[in-house]
């Protein structure tokens, strides 16, 4: 018997989620991760480095509470928020019995962290408005536990209609939990869903400090529910999920001083947003620019094979949709500092 053999078979048979990293590419402008572009200066204490760190980190779990207006007893921290969606599949389904339910093209690791744990999958493609299709959910929230959304949603940038939403957490009281991400919410802050958290036990939003906090590196990311979803899931995390560094770091970040950074970072990448936003869509060479509410743009190019291969070639790493259901032609654009944006302008704006 081989060693791969003695794999479960779903690990054996399980393509893993192509992250930025992992598909790699040679260039000197990397916009293919929705990363920020800077990160800023925090110090380190290394006093305690010799002692597991605390499982909740009271300063993180306090200060994040009070930024995204909960209790602290809604809020649990986690290893990025992959780890929260992981944490919510391993809690709530049973191997091999139960299912989750997502809405493609969305986030790949719903379903990558399902199939590694032998959950199933419900797709639900979203509609030609490119909203989750609400009417199809419902009719099978009985065949599943969670139900994820993305909001904005990567790749695409779409936000979640309210009057959707409330529908699907009506239907689902004492059902199955709905799971709202909102990786990229900082870019939009009007559009949060936490303010339904009190009224709806079944709503989960998912939340991180690698976006607008410049913090992908540290892998810091919340869990936000009523007290009761936490407890389970405190249940089922790691004992020392949160290594003490990072939750030095993730304090002086949820501070009036980090809030005030992120926020000046945040209003930097959306004035530059709305700068490429507008020369896209006067270019003869796009076809359409899809929603851009989050740190990223996807753009389907009348040529978008090309056109990735061009911006290669000029060393600009970008993310390719276009094996996607639905997005021919599309490629995703982080949102940089202002030369690379330029960069990639200038490459556009060349003979094809």
């Amino acid at each position: 018997m081989s060693i791969t053999a003695l794999a479960r078979a779903q690990v054996q048979a399980l393509t893993p989620y192509q992250s930025a990293r992992r598909i790699g590419g040679q260039g000197h402008i990397w916009l293919n991760a929705n990363e920020a572009a800077d990160s800023g200066d925090y110090s380190l204490d290394c006093a305690r480095l010799n002692r597991y760190p605390e499982c909740q980190p009271p300063m993180v779990i306090t200060r994040y509470a009070a930024y995204a207006g909960v209790a602290p007893e809604q809020v649990l921290a986690s290893r990025g928020g992959d780890e929260g969606i992981e944490l919510l599949i391993r809690t709530f389904c049973e191997p091999g019995k139960d299912q989750i339910l997502q809405c493609s093209p969305t986030y790949g690791m719903y379903a990558i962290s399902a199939e590694t744990n032998g959950v199933g999958i419900v797709d639900v493609p979203l509609n030609a408005d490119r909203q989750p299709d609400f009417d199809a959910i419902i009719e099978r929230l009985d065949e599943v536990k969670l139900v994820f959304l993305c909001s904005p949603n990567n790749p695409t940038g779409d936000l979640v209609d309210r009057a959707g939403l409330l529908r699907l957490l009506n239907a689902a009281r004492n059902r199955a939990l709905v799971v709202v991400d909102e990786a990229y919410i900082e870019f939009c802050p009007e559009h949060s869903q936490a303010e339904l958290l009190n009224e709806y036990a079944e709503l989960v939003i998912i939340r991180t400090l690698s976006k607008a906090f410049g913090l992908a590196g540290i892998r810091c990311g919340f869990t936000l529910a009523n007290p009761e979803v936490i407890g389970l899931l405190l249940k089922v995390i790691a004992p020392y999920p949160i290594p003490e560094p990072v939750a030095q770091i993730a304090a002086q970040a949820l501070s009036e001083e980090g809030l005030a950074r992120m926020q000046a970072r945040v209003d930097d990448i959306n004035r530059l947003k709305a700068e490429l936003v507008s020369k896209l869509a006067a270019s003869s060479q796009v076809r359409e620019v899809y929603a851009a509410n989050g740190n990223y743009v996807l753009v389907r190019f009348i040529e978008g094979a090309k056109l990735f291969a061009r911006m290669a070639a000029a060393g600009i790493i970008l993310r390719d949709f276009s094996s996607k259901p639905g997005l021919s032609d599309c490629i995703r654009i982080t949102i940089g500092r202002q030369a690379e944006m330029d960069a990639v302008l200038d490459v556009l704006q060349q003979e094809q």
